[in-house]
């Protein structure tokens, strides 16, 4: 797709003009928060909204003016969208019954795409008598059979419950990789985004703000947004003041503290040098936080949250948070703020501690205040 606008007749530009060329065979993901634009890239690509402007090529045909029968497509909706009135194998069968194909063929296929979606048991049950899991396989078995160079999901997960998304995720990616069949997979859930996408794609207002692989996002993100949306916990960003430069060291000063970059960290954020004297912002994953070797920052912790093979803690540091906003880039008028330190689940840490942390200094990231963009990554 190139420049791919929608814009509504009330004036409104949900997508203001979207570059994004999806490979062959492969899973690419759209998320961001809600209303940003991700259903109706997805929609506008399915034929169901009417496309404003640009281009949208499937191989390397022009298909704004075609209907979606003629796009070869196949879409998973977030509603499964079955007919109740029909059996399992009478859904997956449906499209290739309107294209008045033979009948023994129909059957063969619809065999097929049930055995490869364990729906063989379940082909003469109608929808109300399957489970949210077997109703969502239905679905892509319904898509699967036809064949289509482009699959499309729309949030198809969302009405299941938390364990069985994290099943049927998985067997949604094992599914696409055996067929490889390119697929546009669209979600708000940032996790079910990196464990699912070859790469991924973040929106923003309509505006992609980055497509990578998920690790490159995660350790490698572009801009604020990014950074925060990105990884669960949220990035710890915070104000800084780049306070000294010299040959082989860089020093920031958050609040009363100061973290000093030497080497290697240095040199990765090389940029830093030419804010001397000046605020940016600073940013490290929860990860990067530890309560061992020596200290880099004091802390006060708030709360500690045991999940088994972490322990979370939540502590308060005398620096300003920064936070991506809609419009650019906010500093909390607080003067201090809460960080999320993911520690070893046997640390003796408690409320109320006075806690020493180190940083790993080649994990922080630096970000512009004002527009967000990442500083200074060598």
């Amino acid at each position: 797709m190139s420049n791919l606008q929608k814009r509504y007749d009330n004036g409104f530009e949900a997508v203001p003009g979207l570059d994004l060329e999806i490979h062959d065979g492969e899973f690419l993901v759209l998320v961001g928060p809600s209303g940003c634009g991700k259903s109706t890239v997805l929609r506008m690509v399915a034929g169901l909204e009417d496309i404003s402007g640009g281009d949208l090529l499937i191989d390397e045909v022009r298909v704004n003016a075609m209907g979606p029968q003629q796009r070869d497509i196949a879409m998973v909706f977030q509603s499964y969208a079955l007919y109740p009135n029909m059996t399992v194998a009478e859904n997956i069968a449906f499209a290739m019954t309107l294209r008045k194909i033979d009948k023994k063929e129909i059957r063969v296929k619809v065999a097929e795409v049930a055995e490869l979606l364990e729906l063989t048991a379940v082909l003469d049950r109608k929808p109300g008598q399957l489970s949210g899991g077997q109703r969502q396989r239905v679905a892509m078995g319904r898509a699967i059979v036809r064949q289509p160079k482009l699959f499309l999901m729309d949030e198809p997960l969302s009405n299941l419950d938390a364990k069985l998304r994290v099943q049927t995720r998985a067997e949604i990616s094992k599914l696409q990789r055996r067929l490889g069949v390119t697929t546009m997979y669209v979600t708000h859930d940032q996790v079910e985004a990196m464990t699912m996408g070859d790469r991924v794609a973040v929106l923003r207002g309509g505006v992609l703000m980055q497509c990578a692989s998920p690790s490159e996002l995660y350790e490698t993100p572009d801009n604020l947004f990014v950074a925060q949306f990105i990884g669960s916990p949220s990035m710890n960003v915070v104000r800084a003041t780049v306070t000294d430069c010299d040959i082989d060291t860089i020093t920031v000063a958050l609040g009363s503290q100061t973290v000093t970059l030497a080497g290697e960290a240095a040199a990765r954020l090389v940029g830093l040098r030419h804010h001397l004297g000046e605020e940016v912002a600073i940013g490290v994953r929860s990860e990067a936080l530890g309560d061992d070797g020596s200290a880099t920052i004091q802390v006060d912790v708030d709360l500690v949250e045991m999940l088994g093979s972490e322990l979370l803690v939540h502590c308060t540091i005398d620096a300003p948070a920064v936070s991506a906003i809609d419009t650019g880039v906010e500093i909390s008028e607080s003067t201090t703020s809460t960080i999320v330190a993911s520690l070893d689940p046997r640390s003796q840490v408690k409320v109320g501690d006075r806690l020493a942390l180190t940083i790993d200094t080649l994990r922080l990231h630096a970000f512009d205040l004002d527009s967000g963009t990442t500083i200074g990554r060598a």
